[in-house]
């Protein structure tokens, strides 16, 4: 065996100049250093404040419920997540900076919305824009409520009873409105049992008769208790005057008895009349952003064009809130545009319970239906 091979007899020692040279060798062997920069630190979180934006702008985004109005579904304190990749994100409408109030008043980019995997349904829940508020769409406060009519619909309201083409709408399990409770002479109502059971603003009239809001089932419930005569809707009787602040202005409609009304679709064209001009006169100059006056012989200019006819460039939508009678939705504002819609509500994703100081650990990760 030639002398130059390793040998694997454990008895066999190295030369001693071996080993020295191989201990120097690792010695002078320079150790690699790690160094974190100033530099290196921002560059990280800049790429994951991009992509933060990038979520927030384009997948998902978080909002707090502040009211009542989508009870019970949605209660006061609950944080939701709202998905913009279902009917597409809306790509912004002003340049400013992100996360503050902050942009370009006198710059404004077009409406412009990458394709989603649905469109908007029936008894969605969807967050948009406030139509009503005076600021660019993208700016205006975030509104959360439930779609009941879609572009086409005929939309009425018959003694707090929706109807939607014609077909009654009845509450879903999880939405409330104010009842009226009648109990038998000498009777007394457990007002404490109906509060334990959910039921809130709940309002004697009287000895026999009260008041109170409550899902369906809780006032079927209420219906069966011993000393209760009937549970029925509160239905407000139809008053004209109240129609001053109900949408479309002027109408003879109120909350409890509204419509018949048509929902604009995109390419629809609408006969202009003096008695629909205030119904359509936001449409066309506020959310199609056209110039119009009503002319002195009943025929309108658009663009400084006349015309007694106009032509709907986009998709709107008719809205309730949940809790019907405690509600800023439609009835009073009037349509929801597409271009101010940002997404569907998916789920809750955290919920404070303000009132009693506590977390609500069983809506966390609840689906919104």
């Amino acid at each position: 065996m030639s002398t130059s091979e390793p040998s694997l007899d454990p008895s066999h020692t190295p030369e001693p100049s071996s080993v020295a040279a191989g201990v120097a060798t690792l010695e002078e062997t320079p150790k690699a250093k790690a160094s974190f920069t100033l530099k290196d630190g921002l560059q990280i979180l800049g790429i994951a404040l991009l992509i933060a934006l990038f979520l927030r702008g384009c997948v998902l985004e978080g909002f707090r419920i502040p009211s009542e109005s989508m009870e019970k579904s949605l209660l006061k304190g609950d944080f939701v997540l709202v998905s913009k990749l279902h009917y597409g994100p809306r790509l912004p409408l002003t340049v400013g900076v992100p996360l503050t109030n902050w942009y370009f008043e006198d710059f404004s980019l077009p409406y412009l919305r990458l394709p989603g995997f649905t469109s908007i349904r029936r008894s969605d829940a969807i967050v948009f824009n406030y139509p009503a508020e005076e600021a660019p769409v993208d700016r205006r406060m975030h509104y959360i409520k439930r779609v009941v009519g879609l572009p086409g619909d005929s939309v009425s309201i018959r003694d707090k009873q929706l109807y939607v083409n014609g077909l009654s709408m009845p509450l879903a399990e999880t939405m409330q409105q104010n009842w009226i409770i009648t109990m038998d002479t000498g009777a007394r109502l457990p007002v404490d049992s109906l509060r334990i059971l959910g039921a809130s603003e709940v309002t004697m009239r009287g000895r026999s008769r009260a008041n109170f809001v409550a899902t369906p089932a809780l006032a079927e419930r209420v219906a069966s208790w011993e000393g209760v005569v009937d549970v029925t809707p509160n239905v407000q009787a139809q008053d004209p005057s109240f129609g001053m602040r109900i949408f479309p202005p002027g109408s003879a409609f109120g909350r409890d008895h509204y419509g018949p009304l048509s929902i604009p679709a995109r390419g629809d064209t609408i006969t202009l009349s003096s008695s629909n001009w205030l119904m359509y006169k936001d449409l066309i100059e506020r959310y199609e952003h056209h110039h119009t006056r009503m002319l002195p012989n009943g025929t309108f200019e658009i663009d400084s064009v006349r015309t007694t006819q106009y032509v709907v460039e986009q998709d709107y939508y008719f809205v309730l809130g949940d809790n019907r009678d405690s509600s800023v939705d439609s009835r009073v504002w009037g349509f929801v545009p597409m271009d101010h819609v940002v997404g569907k509500a998916v789920f809750v994703y955290f919920s404070w319970d303000s009132e009693q100081g506590r977390v609500r650990a069983n809506r966390i990760l609840k689906s919104i239906h």
